[in-house]
């Protein structure tokens, strides 16, 4: 069938190929409302093909699914091919149906909130689902690359054109910082392939390709004795902080956070969620499907470390979200916090299993720090999400963001106040929501190599409702002395459907988390297998 053969391909130029339809479409004010309409067609069959990835999907096998691969084009002089080669596993079987669900939730978030330019707006973000689609499908590195790259395109525009009064600052942050990370993401994959390329072709798995899989089988042979056979150590080192750099940028990790919260403030509601729900994800994604597999001896020896500055992200990155006076730029913050337990999950593994004396046990630990980790990414799209376009909804009420402006939304907005509410306590990890459950996973998990850094990571427990109900407490609470407030005019329509969106899902994994757990679970253990095989096998 040709739905299931090229369903990750749909998946991909669906909403890019609708994108420039939406973009080629002739510009007049009768034309917005086909826009708004084109648009939303192109996300609804985007997000409908995810039913049969969802279904058709072996949640208990950790090989690639719905591969395809065909010859994209020969390098001169070589024998080596870039090629055309998608296939999912559990986690990005949850990262695209996400980032297909995100896209119509912006698409819908735009849908009166904005008039400038509505073509381009709308267009810009199917190419930006189509082409983060591409990143969590891509087997082939430089496939990888390319819509990696290709992603700085769309974002930046869109920060850059209906942001606000700094965004010409905002977009020039955000590129140079990501592009920065990804010249050194090219150079480890060009280092990679030119000495894969050097290899007899009965020793690679797919030899003659810029695969995934060929580079982590090459640099991950060992001889008799343990010890690697085609990395040295200087290689390993140089090739963990390429990847690093390009990594953590994205998500960010602290030190690399400072361009988030400025494009966080000047973006539109929309570009707020894609960076939240969706870019922040890359980076983590990047260190599931290349750093823990391919260079695993060199991250369990900085395990300390990198656990260290998830740690200080997690904590330091918290306190400085209860100083700020601007909410959208407090939310942000609060991403960065939330995504430091994604990573101090994701490099605990090898603590995990080195810390206990009974290796299954270890691995077992280890695979509920991946297992929360992943689920933290899914949650956290939902809580920030909704609080990033509410923050919209009120913005373009009273064009102001600042915590200050607001007092007593609640008494003209209770509809709005209680679904703001909700993602306010999903936020907060609140048992009974998604929040909670990832949270939870992550504690417990850390909690069995070190309680005092369970401890230190709990403090996101203390922190997180600190500064997101005091800023409830100061928007939606208390006298109205507002004459702007008292009279707004409480979301109705597609506002009400967006929050609904949002809302069952927050709800619905907080208390049935089993469908993310279940997806993910075979792809877990894949990735901590390979990573512990040079470190301990």
């Amino acid at each position: 069938m040709f739905i299931t053969h090229h369903l990750l391909s749909l998946l991909i130029w669906v909403p890019i190929i609708g994108g420039f339809a939406v973009l080629a479409a002739k510009s007049s004010d009768g034309k917005k409302e086909a826009a708004r309409w084109s648009a939303l067609a192109v996300s609804i069959v985007t997000l409908l093909l995810c039913i049969p990835l969802y279904l058709d999907f072996n949640s208990s096998s950790a090989s690639m699914q719905f591969v395809e691969q065909y010859r994209w084009f020969s390098l001169f002089g070589t024998g080596d091919a870039v090629y055309y080669h998608l296939g999912v596993d559990g986690f990005s079987v949850l990262f695209i149906i996400l980032t297909c669900f995100t896209n119509l939730v912006i698409i819908l978030a735009a849908w009166n909130s904005i008039s400038f330019r509505l073509r381009q707006h709308m267009a810009i973000f199917l190419i930006t689902t189509g082409l983060t689609n591409g990143v969590f499908a891509a087997q082939d590195t430089m496939l990888f690359y390319f819509f990696w790259e290709a992603l700085l395109i769309p974002t930046t525009l869109g920060i850059g054109i209906w942001g606000g009064k700094k965004k010409a600052y905002a977009a020039l942050k955000y590129f140079l910082y990501t592009f920065a990370g990804s010249v050194f993401l090219l150079l480890a994959l060009l280092y990679i392939q030119h000495e894969v390329a050097l290899m007899p072709a009965n020793e690679l798995v797919n030899s003659g390709t810029f695969s995934i899989a060929n580079f982590i089988h090459w640099a991950t042979q060992v001889n008799d004795t343990g010890q690697l056979v085609n990395l040295t150590l200087t290689a390993q080192w140089l090739l963990f902080g390429a990847f690093f750099l390009a990594f953590a940028v994205k998500i960010p990790m602290w030190p690399f956070h400072s361009w988030l919260p400025d494009a966080h403030s000047e973006a539109p509601a929309g570009g707020s969620v894609v960076l939240a729900a969706l870019m922040l994800k890359l980076g983590a994604y990047g260190f599931l499907r290349f750093v823990l597999p391919l260079i695993p001896a060199i991250t369990a020896t900085l395990d300390w470390f990198l656990v260290g500055i998830s740690l200080i992200a997690i904590v330091y990155v918290g306190i400085v979200a209860i100083a700020q006076t601007d909410f959208k730029r407090l939310i942000a913050y609060s991403s960065i916090s939330h995504m430091g337990l994604v990573t101090l999950a994701l490099f605990s593994i090898f603590l995990l299993v080195k810390n206990n004396p009974n290796y299954s046990l270890g691995v077992a630990d280890a695979h509920m720090a991946v297992q929360g980790a992943v689920f933290q990414m899914i949650a956290h799209a939902f809580s920030s999400g909704g609080m990033f376009i509410g923050c919209g909804f009120l913005y373009l009420r009273m064009q102001t963001r600042m915590i200050a402006d607001f007092q007593g939304v609640a008494r003209s907005m209770p509809i709005f106040a209680t679904f703001f509410m909700l993602f306010a306590l999903a936020n907060i990890g609140l048992p009974g929501t998604s929040g909670f459950v990832g949270e939870f996973l992550i504690i417990l998990a850390v909690f069995k190599y070190a309680p005092w850094v369970a401890l230190l990571a709990g403090l996101t427990l203390i922190l997180a409702p600190a500064y997101t109900l005091w800023m409830y407490r100061r928007i939606f609470f208390g006298k109205v002395v507002s004459h702007q407030v008292a009279n707004l005019k409480d979301i109705s329509g597609v506002e009400i459907v967006i929050f609904v969106l949002l809302a069952i899902p927050t709800v619905l994994f907080g208390f049935y988390p089993e469908p993310i757990l279940q997806l993910s679970s075979a792809a877990s253990t894949h990735i901590i297998q390979a990573a512990h095989a040079i470190t301990i096998g």
